[in-house]
């Protein structure tokens, strides 16, 4: 069995890598988290790690003196965050940050040639261009948690070199599924953070509603698999059992199908090639039935938003990213409405122009930090 560090431990993915880790008896060396130090505190000490880092620099005298009566390692800020990411004891990190600052720890894990179970999007999306040739060069295997890339990754299993036609990746819809724009003018926050079949974090959840995920989930799926991003089709599949599909070149569709839970992909990150029997999280089609339909793109443009950007490449992944990292937390502070999501977006896309080497991690963080800025003043923050 596997040895882990975990990056956002405090997260919702995190948690639950942590409950994986709990049912299978799997050693967790080392965690780190933003600022929730009382719940760090309380994962630390049940699973007596090695290594235990808060990012916000402020909380740190605080951790380092509620653990002073422990061996463990106490660290903080992107520092304690690359330590995590290269620990030595650990051969696999599960990358459960949310958002730009999950980059760089991850890059220090596949220079470590660590196993890397991959749950932040943004890596892939602003620098896979980067990511996976470093990958390569590092033997570092890249294995992913979302539902939906792991139902891709599973069904490629036994590809035994057959040409893919097109990957199928589905979507519940969110909370706003059916919904037109009038419909929408005025949605509250509380009406977004209501998914349908999912619990997840706060911007995941926002993203899921506006259809952003699956934009960003088409970039990610791009570099994950080697495909062009006009071969990956999305799919609105409401019930979300069927987490993703692979159609091959002799007409065959091998989907993979899971109760809606994080669980199970975390589990098989932790354990591949393995399957470890569980007596939970079982799925019974009996009385199911399936739907399938195509995204209203006219409503929920950040989608094809993320497709344009890209398509445009260079940093304009980047650009996109970050304009909507920045316009979630806007939305979700009761700055800007639902719709002007998609608005940010767009003029951020049109607006922004940066040029550097694109093969430069530090170029890729400049371009986000420009896209934050641009947007903020945008809305007169």
């Amino acid at each position: 069995m596997t040895t882990v560090s975990i990056l956002g431990s405090t997260g919702s993915i995190g948690r639950q890598t942590l409950d994986v880790c709990r049912d299978l008896n799997i050693e967790v060396n080392a965690i780190c988290a933003a600022k929730n130090i009382d719940l760090l505190e309380s994962q630390a000490r049940e699973f007596n790690v090695k290594l235990v880092s808060v990012y916000d620099k402020t909380l740190y005298g605080e951790l380092k003196k509620r653990l002073a009566d422990t061996k463990m390692c106490v660290m903080c800020g992107q520092e304690g965050n690359l330590a995590v990411a290269e620990f030595e004891g650990s051969q696999t990190v599960i990358t459960a940050m949310s958002g730009m600052i999950g980059l760089l720890p991850t890059v220090a894990a596949v220079k470590a040639s660590k196993r890397i179970g991959l749950a932040n999007k943004e890596t892939l999306v602003c620098a896979g261009h980067i990511i996976m040739p470093l990958a390569k060069e590092y033997h570092a295997q890249i294995i992913p948690v979302d539902s939906e890339h792991s139902a891709i990754f599973q069904c490629l299993n036994g590809r035994a070199g057959n040409r893919i036609r097109k990957i199928l990746l589905t979507a519940s819809g969110g909370p706003f599924y059916g919904k037109n724009k009038a419909e929408l003018e005025n949605v509250t926050k509380e009406d977004a953070l209501r998914h349908p079949n999912w619990s997840m974090g706060s911007k995941i959840t926002i993203d899921s509603a506006t259809l952003m995920n699956k934009g960003l989930e088409m970039i990610e799926a791009k570099w994950l698999f080697d495909t062009d991003i006009d071969d990956i089709e999305v799919l609105v599949h409401r019930e979300s059992i069927i987490h993703s599909a692979v159609e091959f070149d002799d007409n065959s569709v091998i989907a993979q199908l899971g109760v809606p839970q994080m669980y199970l992909p975390i589990k098989y990150a932790l354990t591949y090639p393995k399957r470890v029997a569980s007596a939970s999280h079982k799925l019974s089609l009996v009385g199911k039935t399936l739907h399938f339909d195509s995204p209203d793109r006219d409503t929920f443009r950040c989608l094809d938003l993320a497709v344009f950007a890209s398509k445009l490449g260079g940093f304009y992944p980047t650009i996109m990213n970050a304009a909507n990292e920045q316009a979630v937390a806007l939305f979700l502070h009761d700055k800007i409405k639902f719709l002007e999501i998609a608005d940010i977006i767009e003029k951020s896309i049109n607006g922004i122009k940066y040029t550097a080497d694109t093969a430069d991690l530090n170029a890729v963080i400049e371009a986000d930090r420009i896209t934050r800025r641009f947007v903020l003043n945008m809305v007169g923050e």
